[in-house]
């Protein structure tokens, strides 16, 4: 069957993918705005919920790379018409992940407080830091399965379904932040912090269980784990392995990111906090056309149509350089509401308002890279995005926060680095994808 390349079936992929994509940093900006609005020491359980946000992101990116993993396979089966080949193969991704994740939970627990140390946190925030966590960590195993979920609709082709599932969790962590947090007179106590970690563990099962039911009732993929292991998995494994060490180049640099603005003063990593949140919002919501490129590519490179691939690439820059000033134009009209969101504190928002203007201007930059993320991601070139990460991390955004803090810049050397650190991302992506495939699409 044909793949159309149209505005009309890119959006059919791409929007819902964007609404499912921004559940979690809805999860994330929603603690944080509710937690910074807190009556009792709102700062510090920001600062805390900054913290522990850093870090639990790096391990929901760590292993919840089975997504692309996944997506990717079944995407290039679907294009190939061969999808009973690995209709096994999720049951058996989903077993390895959550069981990684189960062990993490056993190892970290006992180490939240050292763990924390490491970035920089200390008195009342790395309290909060450590309840925050030793809470908000038994959700992992449910992320990370509706994570694989997710990859499995993906590489059917479809995510209306993930839309939903994301949509409810979204909605039921708003509405239990607000009853935990601040409680219901008379019925639930304020748990303050700790309403906010128990609201994303709730959501986060909720999110689990409807993934189960749509899994199950709406295609043909099981989940009973199965032996022998399906022949993909040593593929499969490899890509983890390619994009377990390009998420950790990534969080290398969200660490330094999230230890310098600590260093500077909880001013700072407040700051940081709701600045790093809307940039991953702008993030998810650019991925959205990310993922198109993802599910689209893996199916073409399947059945190995590299004209519509290339005409793919080429629609997906325009429309996301379209997305990313769309958003940064958004966010230069609510300049200064969208600070009061989350905190009210003079010195937390000075500070927010001097670089949330580099957050903006990084948009159409992080389109054009994460669209060609995604792309590479469909295509199962997980060494390319290895190297790449690599190379902009260690070569790039170290040595520049570095020089810019010795230079004194705080936060400005942090977003700074940050921008520069986008373009090395997706300008080596573009130029290795147009090399390798605009000869092929000429001659097909």
């Amino acid at each position: 069957m044909s793949t159309p390349i149209t505005l009309k079936h890119i959006n059919k992929l791409a929007i819902p993918a964007l609404i499912s994509g921004v559940s979690e940093p809805i999860l994330s900006i929603t603690d944080t705005a509710i937690v910074g609005n807190m009556p009792v020491d709102a700062t510090e359980s920001l600062a805390a919920v900054g913290i522990v946000g850093a870090f639990i992101s790096m391990l929901i990116w760590v292993l919840g790379q089975t997504r692309s993993a996944i997506s990717s396979i079944v995407s290039q089966y679907v294009g190939a018409d061969n999808l009973d080949k690995v209709k096994d193969l999720p049951a058996q991704a989903i077993f390895i992940i959550t069981s990684l994740s189960i062990l993490i939970i056993l190892i970290t627990y006992p180490l939240a407080e050292p763990i924390f140390k490491l970035y920089n946190a200390s008195n009342l925030i790395l309290n909060y830091s450590v309840d925050y966590y030793r809470i908000r960590v038994f959700g992992f195993p449910f992320t990370l399965f509706t994570i694989a979920v997710f990859g499995t609709f993906r590489g059917l082709q479809n995510t209306f379904y993930p839309m939903i599932i994301a949509i409810l969790g979204a909605s039921a962590n708003i509405i239990l932040d607000f009853v935990l947090v601040f409680g219901v007179e008379g019925f639930i106590p304020a748990m303050n912090i700790k309403g906010a970690a128990y609201a994303s563990v709730i959501a986060q099962l909720l999110m689990a269980l409807v993934s189960t039911y749509y899994l199950l009732t709406k295609t043909d993929i099981p989940l009973r784990f199965s032996l022998p292991f399906n022949k993909e998995i040593k593929r499969f494994l490899l890509m983890i392995a390619n994009l377990f060490v390009r998420t950790l180049a990534l969080n290398v640099t969200l660490y330094y990111a999230s230890a310098f603005s600590t260093s500077y003063g909880k001013e700072y990593i407040a700051a940081y906090t709701i600045a790093i949140n809307l940039w991953f919002l702008g993030a998810f919501i650019i991925d959205g056309y990310a993922s198109a490129g993802n599910i689209l590519s893996g199916k073409l490179f399947g059945a190995k149509d590299f004209r519509k691939l290339m005409e793919l690439s080429n629609k997906l820059i325009r429309y996301g350089i379209i997305v990313g000033i769309i958003m940064g134009a958004i966010g230069a009209l609510i300049y200064y509401p969208v600070g009061t969101l989350f905190t009210k504190d003079e010195a937390v928002l000075a500070e927010f308002y001097k670089v949330f203007w580099l957050v903006l201007a990084m948009q159409p930059l992080c389109a054009l890279a994460f669209i060609f993320d995604g792309m590479f991601k469909g295509l199962g070139k997980m060494k390319m995005l290895r190297n790449v990460l690599l190379f902009s991390t260690f070569l790039v955004f170290v040595p520049i926060l570095f020089w810019l803090d010795y230079l004194d810049y705080k936060l400005y050397a942090i977003f700074i680095a940050f921008t520069l650190w986008i373009i090395a991302r997706g300008l080596p992506l573009i130029i290795k994808f147009r090399k390798e495939f605009l000869p092929l699409s000429q001659n097909s």
